[in-house]
């Protein structure tokens, strides 16, 4: 337990392992008691002290886990809040705080200077801020005009809920707006970050922007001709690109796979179910509309989706295999490839 936990947490010592553990409890009812308090600041007048209260918590725990529920109402989530930035902005904080991951919070927590950060924290901190920025401006130049989301907002509502969008993609399932009206090419970028996800040892799902970050160093290294992948001043273990490569294969063919069944029994635009598969695999939870519409069958494929997605297609995909130890090299061989 103590080095699944440390692996966890990004640690090569299992000392202290229990003191980590504690302190991401703390940071955890931190957080979601925070979350609540503010968020009781608008919904305590607008539902009464104790439902208030209850809404307040629920919602903030929901936030902060990535989870998605809420009690607002249905597919309508926050779209009643697509006008409260106070709403958005503290519902955003808690999504990505989540997202970060325990190991980055306390590492941000116990670090002063910045440059002095783990390699980790700086790849989970760069990639979720390009994630996010990315994300953002996609949406506000496909959806700028569309009427069916945020086409009739004013430009600062715009771009509050732009902002919203990008964040609850990678792994949150909340929506200030109806999903079934984005355009097919949002979709598709949608699906792009719901598969890259939030960050290990976090509350979301997808492949990890880690994992991610060291295909894209990866790529950079083999266009540069080097043989070491390398950044910021360090250099990766090549163990951990094969591992990268290897999360990537397993999730795109479950994927492709249960895409292909979903297809096969269910009824519905091509886009809208592998939109829901990817949603089922990141643990995101948004929908078009297709997951009312599923049969028994369809229920247990994305039911089956979302555990692979919770476990990690890699975990699932070695308990399935047997693994073995062999101490023994083969003659190197060239093999022409591209």
């Amino acid at each position: 337990d103590r080095i699944s936990m440390a692996e966890n947490f990004g640690e090569s010592r299992l000392q202290g392992i229990v003191r980590l553990a504690r302190a991401a409890l703390l940071v955890t009812g931190l957080f979601e008691l925070m979350g609540a308090v503010l968020f009781s600041i608008r919904l305590i007048p607008e539902y009464g002290l104790l439902k208030g209260a209850w809404f307040s918590v629920f919602h903030s725990i929901s936030a902060f886990c990535n989870a998605g529920f809420d009690l607002i109402g249905g597919y309508r989530s926050f779209t009643g809040y697509s006008s409260d930035p106070y709403m958005l902005i503290v519902m955003m904080a808690l999504i990505v705080a989540g997202g970060l991951g325990f190991g980055v919070i306390l590492n941000l927590r116990n670090t002063k200077d910045l440059r002095r950060l783990r390699l980790h924290s700086k790849l989970v901190l760069t990639g979720t801020i390009f994630m996010i920025l990315l994300g953002m401006a996609a949406f506000l130049w496909i959806e700028f005009e569309n009427p069916k989301t945020i086409g009739n907002m004013t430009v600062f509502d715009k771009a509050v809920n732009a902002l919203f969008q990008s964040v609850t993609l990678r792994t949150a399932g909340f929506n200030t707006i109806d999903i079934s009206g984005l355009r097919d090419v949002t979709l598709l970028i949608g699906i792009l970050f719901m598969f890259i996800g939030a960050s290990p040892s976090s509350t979301g799902g997808g492949i990890k922007t880690t994992t991610f970050a060291i295909l894209l160093v990866s790529v950079r290294s083999l266009l540069r001709s080097r043989d070491q992948v390398e950044i910021f001043g360090r250099t990766i273990r090549h163990q951990t690109v094969y591992k990268s490569v290897a999360i990537l294969l397993f999730s795109f063919t479950f994927l492709i796979v249960f895409t292909i069944l979903l297809l096969m029994t269910q009824t519905g635009a091509f886009i809208d179910i592998l939109f829901e598969a990817v949603s089922a695999l990141a643990t995101v939870g948004l929908s078009t509309g297709v997951t009312g519409t599923l049969d028994s069958i369809g229920k247990i494929l994305i039911t089956a989706l979302m555990y692979i997605g919770r476990v990690g297609p890699l975990t699932v995909a070695l308990a399935l295999g047997e693994v073995r130890k062999v101490n023994l090299r083969y003659p190197t061989a060239r093999v022409t490839v591209g």
